[in-house]
Order: structure tokens, then sequence, then C-alpha cells
């Protein structure tokens, strides 16, 4: 070891950054650089959204907000109102209600868990085609993943958790 750093001002002098250093010697991160939209040559984004059991793999283009989930209307696949409005969250978050339409395939789980799955991954597909709604959408917390999941069963238990009544005698 040819030199020893000692010293906070040596170890500010050493430290190689990508972003401009300010006077009093913070490091000011390089924000220059949007991201860019990621969308295949049909005008789509894709992503794949996941809740419990369901995995859904999601594609948007703008059109007139139709919605389809494997093959059927979203009324019909979709029935309960609450599992729609699941689903239509992230456009009334960010104000593009009507505007892209939606086309999903989903497998496992049930439809709760499907509805969760399609809402993830038209946050995450929504952020791709336009990132300036990013922002809107991590704050309401529809780009973080779900991670919830069933617990497994014990050996011994009747359920996860659940124990076989005791009996003393």
């Amino acid at each position: 070891m040819a030199e020893q750093l000692n010293s906070l001002e040596d170890l500010k002098g050493a430290v190689d950054t990508s972003g401009a250093a300010s006077d009093d010697g913070q490091v000011l991160l390089d924000t220059s650089a949007p991201r860019e939209p990621v969308r295949d040559e049909l005008g789509r984004s894709y992503a794949t959204g996941k809740r419990k059991d369901a995995v859904a793999r999601v594609w948007i283009k703008p059109g007139s907000g139709k919605v389809t989930v494997n093959g059927k209307d979203i009324n019909a696949y979709f029935a309960r109102p609450v599992l729609q409005m699941i689903l239509k969250q992230p456009f009334q978050i960010t104000d593009r209600e009507g505007q892209f339409d939606v086309m999903a395939t989903v497998k496992g789980g049930g439809l709760s868990g499907q509805a969760g799955a399609v809402k993830h991954g038209v946050s995450k597909a929504l952020q791709l085609y336009e990132p300036g709604l990013r922002a809107a959408l991590k704050a309401a917390g529809f780009l973080t993943r779900d991670s919830r999941v069933v617990e497994r069963k014990k050996y011994g238990k009747a359920k996860a958790r659940k124990s076989f009544q005791f009996s003393k005698r």
C-alpha cells in the first residue's frame, strides 16, 4: 500500500463519481437522461404482472379503452364490479381512462389474484409506454409486487398452522 487515505478530504478527492460535485462536497446525481419508452413494432408495451399464484401477461396500446382478458371482455371474465374496479385503478390514477386498449392472458390462482396480477401488469406496461407516469404509479404502490402467498401446510397439522384437537385422555 503506497498511500493510505485517512481524512475525509482525502476520500472526497479519491472517489470517482459520474455525477457532479457541489461546492460543499456533496455528490449530485445526473438526472438529465430521462427514461425512454419501451414499445414493440406494433406500438404496444408489454409487462408481466403477478399476484398470489396468478401470472398475467399484459399488452397495452393506444385505443378506445377496450379490455380483453383471456379472449373475453372484462365484463364477462371479471363479473364482479370490485374486480373490474381493481383493473381500472392504474388508468384512474394517471388520468388515462379510455385511452389504452388492454389485452391480457392470465394463468393460475383465483379471480381475485388474477385481477391483482392484471392490475400489476397494466401498471408496469403503462410506465414502460409513458415513463412520465412512473412517479404517480409508484406513489400509489401499483409497481410493487404484492409478495404475499398462501402458506404451505405442515405435517402434523390440520392446515398450515391449525392443530388437531387436543385430547388429554
